[in-house]
């Protein structure tokens, strides 16, 4: 028959652990420290993930804290919009779009995918056609912008690639208008309104949901001889 053996007794020949200061011991209750270790592990494992994920900066995150200072992105722009001057203090980070109907409450240039790739916010820069959801409001500091509301008088008759869109019923909904006739002005300018298919071709960054494609083609033909050259 065999002996019980006291568990707290030591095990001959077997060396006692020396615990380490600071150490629970086996069974203990976690303490307040150990607590506040683990929330921080668990609060810094998503940080971190989420940082892979996103492809943040690690070295970002770890210098910014909730005591560092917000990054100043204001800028002061002077537009010459339309023929009148402006002085305003943006976000450094503001789109031309945004400037344009937020502050200057022209909104004729329409928000359509905000990617570039719809043209119902195309706008003249320099007289050069632009997609303003893409061109940074600072980009055209001391620069010159034409939008749909600058294209002709107030008080007198419609610009001729206006008139046209009327008189071919080059429209449905109108959403796309404005960006459409901004393109064609300049497709005309630029020179490539001499056939069908360079029209179709230099107007293909403008698209209409509704499909008045044939419509807009005819008014940019009619349009086309009293613009050239201006």
């Amino acid at each position: 028959m065999h002996d019980k053996t006291d568990p707290s007794s030591p095990v001959p020949g077997a060396q006692s652990k020396p615990e380490t200061a600071g150490e629970p011991s086996a069974g203990a209750e976690p303490t307040a420290a150990s607590l506040i270790t683990r929330r921080q592990f668990t609060a810094g494992s998503v940080v971190v993930a989420t940082a892979a994920v996103s492809g943040l900066s690690l070295r970002g995150i770890a210098c910014s804290g909730a005591d560092s200072p917000a990054s100043n992105a204001d800028a002061t722009v002077r537009l010459t919009v339309n023929g009148a001057r402006a002085e305003l203090d943006i976000d450094a980070r503001s789109s031309l779009l945004d400037v344009l109907r937020e502050q200057l409450q022209l909104t004729g240039a329409k928000k359509g995918c905000d990617h570039g790739q719809c043209g119902a916010c195309t706008v003249h820069l320099d007289g050069r056609r632009v997609a303003s959801c893409l061109t940074l409001a600072v980009q055209a500091d001391g620069r010159e912008i034409t939008t749909i509301e600058g294209l002709s008088p107030k008080d007198g008759p419609l610009h001729p690639m206006q008139q046209a869109f009327i008189d071919q019923d080059a429209l449905q909904c109108g959403y796309c208008t404005p960006g459409q006739i901004m393109a064609a002005v300049a497709c005309v300018r630029e020179g490539n309104a001499g056939s069908a298919e360079q029209i179709r071709e230099y107007m293909s960054g403008n698209l209409c949901r509704c499909g008045a494609y044939p419509a807009i083609l005819a008014a940019i033909q009619r349009a086309a001889p009293e613009i050239e050259g201006t």
